[in-house]
């Protein structure tokens, strides 16, 4: 099981793409992956009614970032191309009967819990920190646990 579908997965290397250089097209971004470039294009449409990019017609046209990385969060973006990001399909502003034992569901509470912790670091992070040069761990990546700064690794006695 995954939690990110490969649209989201896709956004966020083409998202990538798009903080490196200047200007990407479909065709380009698909043959540096290795994606359909007809995915790689609704993706790019998506984002851009989205307000993530913009794009230029023309021979010198393409797509680049609206904003900067830096004030997106992974938050945000995710909830945009997922239509709502969910851990379960009974956290908040579900729709009633969506989950036939929510009424009696011994998890519903910790899982809620559970996605809004996840979904508070997510909003902690933006594109740049994602996209920052691996030895690089923003912050509220640290506080998972799971990654170390470099200067708070263990060292070698």
């Amino acid at each position: 099981m995954t939690l990110l579908s490969r649209k989201a997965d896709y956004a966020l290397i083409i998202l990538q793409y798009l903080h490196a250089h200047t200007n990407g097209n479909a065709r380009t971004i698909a043959e540096k992956f290795g994606l359909s470039r007809s995915f790689v294009a609704n993706i790019l449409k998506e984002l851009g009614a989205k307000g993530f990019v913009s794009s230029t017609r023309g021979v010198k046209g393409g797509y680049v970032l609206a904003r900067s990385s830096a004030t997106i969060t992974l938050a945000e973006l995710l909830e945009a191309v997922e239509e709502g990001f969910k851990l379960t399909v009974c956290n908040d502003h579900t729709p009633a009967g969506a989950c036939e034992v929510e009424h009696v569901c011994p998890v519903k509470a910790p899982m809620t819990e559970i996605h809004r912790r996840i979904m508070d670091v997510l909003r902690a992070v933006t594109l740049a920190d994602v996209f920052a040069p691996a030895p690089v761990v923003p912050p509220a990546l640290a506080t998972l646990g799971i990654l170390h700064r470099p200067e708070t690794a263990p060292t070698q006695a």
